[in-house]
């Protein structure tokens, strides 16, 4: 009991090493998910137009970053690309770059999914009144596709969140490598340390993925409500 393992928690700074790490980990994620939705959200729209190339080019995209592993993903832009095209971006730039053309891609197939499930008449309604293809959307198609999307919207910004647990792989200082490297450092003096600081990132994860998914659930059930009372 000399050296319990939660001590290993407050040993020098590293309590604030971890909760610094897992800031890094939620500011990578969250400008990702910003770029990718707003990227996700033009690309659905785009994938809905009657252009066939277009359509292809886009579904291409899509498949590769659905089938492609993001641990692959990750290697091929930090590791193997630079070397090949003589560039060097930091870790944190490449995972910025890597999960924000995931978010944009899977965001893509959300949007498009929604758009074509809003009631046709609503669109028939809309071009008989004389409304232009960008007023269509913008005032009729879109509003009504946010309902529609907003869970699955919200349960891929939840994946995101603890994918990046990758990061580690590519050197960038997040709270899983920062949690590895506390434990190596201390694993003499703290045996038990492991469970504490991997509990401690665990809960972390936890206090950030549970509102949302939770939140989720929520308006999923809400919207079915609503589907089966009409």
């Amino acid at each position: 009991m000399a050296h319990s393992g939660i001590n290993v928690l407050f040993e020098g700074t590293n309590f604030t090493r971890l909760l610094l790490g897992m800031w890094t980990t939620f500011k990578i994620a969250a400008i990702a998910i910003v770029i990718g939705l707003i990227i996700g959200i033009i690309l659905g729209i785009l994938r809905t137009f009657h252009n066939k190339l277009l359509r292809f080019v886009l579904r291409i995209y899509l498949e590769f970053f659905r089938i492609v592993p993001t641990v692959v993903l990750l290697f091929l832009f930090y590791y193997i690309l630079p070397r090949q095209l003589n560039l060097h971006m930091p870790g944190t730039q490449v995972a910025m770059l890597v999960f924000a053309l995931w978010v944009a891609a899977e965001m893509s197939d959300i949007v498009r999914g929604a758009l074509i499930s809003v009631p046709i008449h609503q669109r028939e309604s809309g071009l008989a009144i004389g409304l232009t293809r960008y007023q269509l959307y913008r005032y009729v198609l879109v509003p009504q596709a946010v309902s529609l999307e907003l869970p699955a919207t919200i349960n891929l910004i939840t994946r995101v969140i603890k994918t990046t647990s990758l990061l580690m792989l590519i050197s960038v200082m997040d709270v899983v490598n920062i949690g590895q490297q506390i434990v190596e450092a201390n694993n003499q003096k703290y045996p038990t340390g492991v469970f504490w600081i991997y509990g401690l990132i665990f809960l972390l994860y936890f206090l950030i993925d549970y509102p949302l998914s939770w939140w989720a659930g929520r308006l999923e059930k809400k919207r079915l409500e609503q589907a089966n009372g009409e």
